[in-house]
């Protein structure tokens, strides 16, 4: 494939001389700096940091990890409870970040990072694993061939290298973009099936503000330089959309572009994304109320939220609603007595805003009355 030869072959050469038109200026917190390596800062070719949206004890994947500095960094934020993977499909880099790792380790006092070959849009596939076989088998005819294919999809489905559900947070500096088209469906679907349930994205990347065209699309140099093979804006959100993810949000997007081709501005950008909409919804008698700034929201499911009314949800959007990045915008509302998941009735998830009564949350042998509550009031004061 034409696009990742071109790539291959410039981050071959970036990771023994660093190239700076790969670089994207981007400031890391310097605390994370100081154990790693000069050589790795020197090759750094990102345009975010990702890794400043990763927590203890987390379990991290890094797509496309280059010489390892968002791993390292990442390592340090995680902890030794934690554990950083970076997958990466070149050698050299590979070869630059494993040799970082030992040092990097040895600073830091423990070891919670490894790195692993692969691709990025193929995350079953232990590449290191698929060279040993080959050296061992090497390819001389079809039925060799066929010998081949047959391994490659044991490995895929007996001993994937990143097994489904298996990351809290998957992160990735501006790699995405060096994928072919075709196969950008795939990558956001495999981003997707290595996230564990309430899992997590959070990815910094080119885009570009209006199409590229098929002509700039083939140029290697440009392609390989981060430019080329960029979605533009809209697009690369919907990637997260169509793959199944909520809560896609913006958080970090530069005003001014870093190249400008042809008259397309080509920028950087940070994305999250969530995964945990998967599942059955039940009523539990829960409500939300939303709290502004505006006066209606509809959110990714078509659930319609006006300000300052309580509207009824389902178990599963109760809880979505109640993490990030949306838990600050609601009120929510509990029944007075539990439901039971076995007496819980299907819920009628639609397009509709459902009104929960008062009366239906507290029951409707509510009645109770009492003399409000004097802890609400200073000491002295009259309410």
């Amino acid at each position: 494939m034409m696009t990742e030869q071109a790539v291959l072959n410039r981050y071959r050469m970036a990771a023994s001389q660093k190239e700076e038109l790969l670089c994207c200026p981007v400031t890391y917190d310097p605390q994370y700096l100081k154990i790693i390596p000069q050589e790795v800062l020197d090759r750094d070719y990102g345009c975010g940091d990702p890794s400043q949206y990763v927590r203890k004890g987390e379990t991290v994947l890094d797509l496309g990890s280059g010489g390892g500095k968002i791993c390292f960094i990442a390592s340090q934020v995680v902890g030794p409870s934690g554990r950083i993977i970076g997958v990466d499909m070149n050698d050299e880099m590979l070869a630059l970040a494993r040799r970082a790792n030992s040092e990097v380790s040895k600073r830091l006092g423990y070891t919670n990072v490894e790195f692993r070959k692969g691709k990025i849009q193929d995350l079953r596939i232990d590449r290191d694993a698929l060279d040993a076989w080959l050296k061992r088998n090497p390819i001389k005819s079809e039925s060799d061939l066929a010998l081949l294919e047959s391994y490659i999809q044991q490995i895929g489905e007996t001993s994937p290298l990143i097994p489904d559900g298996s990351i809290d947070v998957v992160i990735s500096n501006c790699v995405l973009n060096l994928v072919d088209h075709k196969e950008k469906t795939r990558l956001f679907r495999e981003i997707y099936r290595a996230l564990k349930r309430g899992g997590r994205a959070a990815i910094s990347d080119i885009v570009s503000d209006e199409p590229v065209s098929l002509k700039l699309q083939q140029d290697p140099e440009l392609w390989s330089g981060c430019v080329s093979g960029a979605l533009q804006e809209c697009e690369f959100l919907r990637a997260f959309e169509d793959a199944g993810f909520y809560g896609i949000t913006i958080a970090k997007r530069d005003e001014r572009p870093w190249r400008t081709v042809q008259g397309i501005e080509f920028r950087s950008i940070t994305v999250l994304a969530y995964k945990g909409k998967e599942g059955p919804c039940r009523d539990h008698k829960e409500s939300v109320v939303y709290k502004g700034p505006f006066q209606e929201i509809t959110d990714d499911d078509g659930h319609r939220y006006r300000r300052g009314v309580r509207v009824s949800v389902c178990r599963k959007t109760f809880n979505i609603l109640g993490r990030e990045p949306y838990a600050n915008f609601f009120e929510f509302i509990r029944p007075t007595k539990e439901i039971p998941e076995e007496h819980a009735q299907p819920f009628p998830c639609t397009g509709e805003m459902l009104v929960r009564s008062s009366r239906e949350t507290k029951g409707e042998e509510y009645n109770i009355t009492n003399e409000g509550n004097s802890s609400c009031c200073e000491p002295g004061s009259c309410c």
